[in-house]
């Protein structure tokens, strides 16, 4: 049987939690997420884990948040008039919405606090600050 190395294409199943047991992404009852190794489109840290494995084999996989989706940055957190925001849009708090900057690249943010002239955006990724675990299991290599 074939270990799975970089540039493999491989089918896994996957649990992610945070520290307090909160499930925050699986693909439980889906069909196997699939990943080619070494392009980078998943958590490094995750990708790198993979490598070695043989189809049928699992593990959890502890990553700190510094190598998942970095430390919280508080000068991420802004608050702006609502003005900026698109006409006809009634913010919530919770909600994820998109920004385009100045080089015309997108970026998400998540809308933290409303009031009649202002809303607070937080551009953090939602699971920055947070140490994750992963339960992996191989499918196979295809």
């Amino acid at each position: 049987m074939a270990q799975a190395k970089e540039g493999d294409t491989v089918k896994i199943h996957y649990t992610g939690t945070l520290d307090d047991g909160t499930v925050f992404d699986t693909s439980e009852n889906r069909q196997p997420l699939a990943i080619i190794i070494g392009k980078g489109r998943i958590i490094p840290a995750l990708e790198d884990a993979l490598v070695g494995m043989d189809a049928g084999e699992s593990k959890t996989l502890k990553i700190a948040a510094v190598d998942a989706y970095g430390s919280y940055d508080e000068g991420l957190v802004k608050t702006v008039g609502r003005n900026v925001l698109a006409d006809g849009l009634e913010p919530e708090v919770g909600q994820r919405l998109k920004g385009t900057r100045m080089d015309g690249q997108t970026f998400g943010v998540t809308v933290t606090d409303v009031s009649d002239k202002s809303v607070t955006l937080d551009a953090n990724h939602p699971l920055a600050g947070e140490d994750l675990t992963f339960d992996i299991q191989l499918v196979g290599v295809v």
